[in-house]
């Protein structure tokens, strides 16, 4: 039997559905994903945290959950909606159903509804404040409450979703165990500073032969140098890159003393320790396609991204060289100074989900560490 299911946003738009995975209510920023695949990889990135993802393709669901392509052991999303949803998946690899999948990790959902007109809706009112909810509530109370709930500008949820104890990550793309001389027998210590890493990162740093140590958001600049990487890695993250308490003057600490890479929310933290700005875009950059282009060479990579806040290229005039601009809406999606040994992006070139062309950056990273050269641990 199909339960009724409400999405309400807070700028007084309703939609009636079903059910789709466990029941109750479900609060956050509502968003839009393009992407045609991926929809594990998507609800389980961190960077979701407190956000009710719209999958604006006509089905998911197809190839079921095969639990290792997780970019975390768990949903992070804080709902799910979709046009359809599939039942019964057809994959060798599909382990459980998509909405068995929602059930079991207490994922609320909604489908059946018309994900054009929601679309339309976000991106001519911006991200909006909403619920799903499947108790029945009249509407008007739905949207009411949708009104009550906080924007993403101001909330520190880097520090909620990060590690509490740091761990050694070993694992490659192709589940390769990689001792600490790492997949081409350098040596390369890399520390990943987690705001809400994906494992599409860390596997992606192993397979060009780091050996690496996920820590704290909170650890100190001080301890992270004491440990003597030889590059550090600033991750992915939800929420309001400003809002994240002492990343910017972690990361200003960091840039010149050893090689830097950082992504997607790690690339905002940085322009915001250079001295630039960030802000919050309408609603946000979300798909597995959306073209960038890399300055210097005019090379253009189709790109994941997953993101509602960027760099303000003004504020970066005279402090970093932006490399990458989007091809959208021309906003900025990579920065570097070449100096200090620092590059970062705002996209996501470990894909999952999405295309390949930007793995070639974390090569960029290694070759970066061996220039330096590895730093003496005595």
């Amino acid at each position: 039997m199909t339960k009724r299911a409400t999405l309400a946003l807070a700028c007084g738009e309703i939609f009636e559905g079903v059910s789709c995975g466990a029941e109750g209510e479900a609060r956050g920023e509502v968003v839009f994903n393009t992407a045609h695949t991926g929809y594990q990889e998507i609800l389980t990135d961190p960077s979701y945290i407190g956000q009710l993802v719209t999958f604006t393709v006509a089905e998911v669901g197809n190839y079921g959950v095969h639990l290792r392509d997780g970019q975390a052991s768990r949903p992070q999303a804080g709902g799910f909606i979709s046009r359809r949803v599939c039942r019964e998946p057809s994959n060798w690899r599909s382990e459980i159903s998509l909405p068995d999948y929602l059930a079991q990790n207490g994922i609320v959902g909604i489908e059946g509804i018309d994900t054009r007109r929601l679309v339309r809706v976000l991106r001519s009112a911006g991200a909006q404040p909403g619920i799903i909810d499947t108790s029945g509530a009249t509407a008007q109370a739905l949207i009411e409450r949708a009104k009550s709930i906080p924007s993403m500008e101001g909330q520190d949820l880097a520090s909620k979703v990060s590690t509490r104890e740091s761990y050694a990550w070993t694992e490659g793309s192709e589940k390769i165990e990689r001792d600490a001389a790492g997949a081409s027998g350098q040596t390369r210590r890399v520390i990943v500073v987690d705001f809400g890493v994906k494992r599409g990162i860390l596997r992606q740093l192993v397979d060009v032969g780091c050996a690496v140590t996920v820590v704290p958001s909170n650890t100190s600049a001080d301890w992270i140098l004491a440990q003597k990487p030889d590059g550090v890695m600033l991750s992915n993250g939800p929420g309001d890159p400003a809002a994240v308490l002492g990343a910017d003057k972690q990361a200003a600490a960091l840039i010149g003393k050893v090689p830097l890479m950082g992504i997607c929310l790690g690339h905002q933290i940085l322009s915001l320790a250079l001295g630039g700005r960030t802000y919050k875009l309408k609603f946000g950059h979300r798909g597995a396609n959306h073209p960038v282009r890399e300055l210097a060479g005019g090379h253009i990579d189709l790109t994941s991204q997953n993101h509602g806040f960027a760099a303000d290229p003004k504020s970066l005039e005279g402090r970093a060289e932006i490399t990458h601009i989007n091809l959208n809406d021309g906003t900025v999606e990579g920065l570097a100074v070449r100096e200090a040994k620092m590059f970062a992006v705002q996209y996501h070139p470990e894909d999952s989900p999405g295309p390949h062309d930007s793995r070639y950056l974390f090569r960029r990273f290694a070759d970066l560490i061996d220039e330096q050269g590895p730093r003496s641990r005595a």
